[in-house]
């Protein structure tokens, strides 16, 4: 594993004022934040790595607002502008708590905004703690970012894929201004067991959604501009070489310093082989130091073992890299275990939906990885 991340994720609070029916967090009631000696820990590392390569610190919670400006402020202070390169900033946010203020701030320091909304339709699953739905909320906020001239992007959870919602979706975000758009089909993970078994409607989701943003190009599609990136590398004929590179860390500190280095919605879980999912505690060791530690400790040797166990039978590794440990985790209770539902739903199919796309526009027939 390398030693060094161009993205941090932090966790400024576990709090969240939402209560979203696929939500998989298990302290999202839990109000506690942030401390500076915990931020100073990881903006020393992090300024370290500005001197060799940009690195973005994502504030991803919980809802990372629930802190207030002030907080928030305080602990973006404790970060360095960078050395050789800039130091940036981004927060995943319901935007449900959006204000003026906010604004503000995210102008101040060129903060880039995501938002977590689900597009349109009634029986949304992102309600609140009384069990109303927080659409307008959201809404609300991003208006407010859209006065202020903030781009922001979205990602959306999708729980019924179908070619229909697909279209549905790119049209409703498009309209919205969003830059750019990820989508998250529900997975099994944390507190949420649901999960979506639906092969066929799947394939015609993605397929739908390459369509769509093949023929309307203003918003960017975060997952399939991934998977045309792995084709172009495909038909390059340089896709093997991803295969052969180490895994990379993807570091997640939590409120109270502890060090997940990959898979970050492993954060706050246990194991009962391995204990709690973590590699140290950044204010003893610093962020780099936890990293050094990491290929010793158990569970992420496992996890890696894992990576190595998919390099050896998938066709779309230098794709997949691996998939993620955490699906791997709450799907079959080990970190070592190859293809998951997640793997199958927003990998494989997601492939197959950009093969009948695009055997749709030309009429001829497009050669699986499996062929």
């Amino acid at each position: 594993m390398a030693r060094s991340s161009s993205l941090v994720l932090l966790q400024p609070t576990p709090l969240c004022n939402l209560d979203c029916h696929y939500c998989y967090l298990p302290s999202r009631g839990l109000a506690r934040v942030m401390s500076h000696e915990v931020a100073d820990a990881v903006a020393e590392t992090v300024g370290s790595w500005s001197r060799h390569h940009p690195v973005t610190v994502l504030w991803h919670g919980g809802e990372p607002l629930t802190m207030g400006v002030s907080r928030m402020r305080a602990l973006l202070d404790r970060f360095p502008p960078g050395r050789e390169h800039p130091v940036r900033h981004a927060v995943q946010t319901n935007a449900s708590l959006i204000d003026e203020a906010w604004c503000r701030l995210f102008r101040e320091r060129r903060i880039e905004v995501s938002v977590s909304v689900d597009g349109p339709g009634p029986g949304s699953a992102r309600v609140d703690r009384g069990g109303r739905d927080a659409t307008d909320r959201a809404l609300r906020g991003i208006g407010l970012l859209k006065d202020h001239g903030i781009a922001f992007g979205a990602i959306a959870v999708v729980s019924e894929p179908t070619a229909r919602k697909a279209a549905e979706l790119h049209q409703w975000f498009t309209a919205l201004g969003c830059r750019v758009l990820g989508v998250n089909l529900v997975e099994r993970k944390g507190v949420n067991t649901r999960t979506v078994h639906d092969d066929e409607n799947v394939a015609e989701f993605w397929a739908a959604l390459a369509a769509c943003g093949r023929t309307d190009r203003r918003m960017s599609l975060r997952d399939l501009e991934h998977a045309w990136r792995y084709v172009r590398a495909e038909l390059a004929g340089v896709a093997g070489r991803w295969a052969g590179l180490p895994a990379d860390p993807l570091p997640m500190v939590t409120w109270d310093g502890q060090v997940v280095p990959l898979s970050p919605d492993l954060a706050g879980f246990s194991s009962p082989r391995h204990g709690r999912f973590g590699v140290g505690d950044v204010r003893e060791l610093g962020l780099a130091g936890c990293l050094a530690r990491a290929e010793e400790t158990p569970w992420v040797a496992e996890a890696l073992a894992g990576v190595d166990a998919c390099r050896a039978v998938c066709d779309l590794f230098a794709y997949c890299r691996g998939g993620q440990a955490a699906n791997k985790y709450f799907e079959t209770g080990r970190l070592d275990a190859t293809e998951t539902v997640f793997c199958r739903n927003s990998r494989r199919l997601l492939m197959e939906g950009l093969m009948r796309d695009a055997e749709r526009v030309t009429g001829k027939a497009c050669t699986r990885p499996t062929d």
